[in-house]
């Protein structure tokens, strides 16, 4: 057995072995003594099985950019060369291991805060919100029709009904408009509207219909008017007629 080096300093060599950690000097004297001693060589399986435990334990992944910071200070660590000589350095096993240590929990904790981070998103959006009701006024005082839109945000699902609408003509229909501010991250018409429902009265001028709305009622403060106009039945999303019933908001 080769012990002609104080153990500290034997230690020193054999974990900064592991840590890829030596100069080519100190590595050309370190694999002189691993090959005359196997109990060294031992030591030195051992510490890499630790080390690996330590920087990769199962089913853990740091974040991408984490990795990336981790593989830099290392690349920047191993560009320092290690020298026994120097009495002043203070380096141990346990402090490499102590700083894994640290490392991996870091990681961990980003981890689990930003899996938290999601899931609480995804909770937000799915809660359910206040319906919004939007009631719908005659253009023309001298028409007594209304129509109500009650819709459930988190659904996008809406119940439409009108009042006293004039019966129409064949070939019209009436046409629900949502109307959005001038560059809203929508498709739009000219008129900044969408095509939101296209529905019929019975003989008395009343509907009742549940459709679908857009997505644009999540977001409340996008919608700035809702709007019912009469349009030619084969072609409703040219928005060709003037509101009849209109709600600004």
């Amino acid at each position: 057995m080769v012990w002609s080096m104080p153990s500290e300093q034997l230690q020193l060599l054999i974990a900064g072995y592991v840590l890829g950690d030596l100069s080519p000097e100190e590595i050309e004297e370190f694999e002189q003594l691993l090959a005359n001693d196997p109990a060294i060589a031992q030591e030195v399986a051992q510490m890499q099985k630790a080390l690996e435990i330590s920087y990769a334990p199962p089913e853990v992944a740091p974040p991408s950019h984490l990795r990336a910071a981790i593989l830099e200070a290392n690349k920047q660590q191993q560009d320092k060369p290690l020298s026994i000589a120097r009495p002043q350095r203070s380096f141990s096993w346990i402090q490499a291991m102590g700083v894994a240590a640290a490392v991996l929990i870091a990681a961990l904790g980003i981890s689990n805060y930003r899996l938290w981070q999601s899931l609480h998103a995804v909770q937000t959006e799915v809660q359910p919100s206040e319906p919004l009701t939007f009631v719908l006024q005659p253009q023309d005082t001298n028409l007594s029709a209304s129509a109500t839109l009650t819709v459930n945000p988190s659904t996008l699902e809406a119940e439409l009904n009108a009042q006293n609408l004039p019966t129409l003509p064949p070939g019209k229909v009436y046409a629900l408009w949502t109307v959005l501010p001038q560059g809203a991250p929508f498709t739009t018409d000219d008129k900044d509207a969408v095509l939101t429902a296209v529905f019929a009265v019975d003989a008395n001028g009343n509907a009742s219909e549940n459709i679908e709305v857009p997505q644009v009622y999540r977001n409340q403060g996008l919608v700035t008017a809702v709007a019912i106009t009469v349009e030619d039945a084969n072609a409703p999303q040219r928005h060709e007629g003037a509101p009849l019933l209109i709600v600004r908001v």
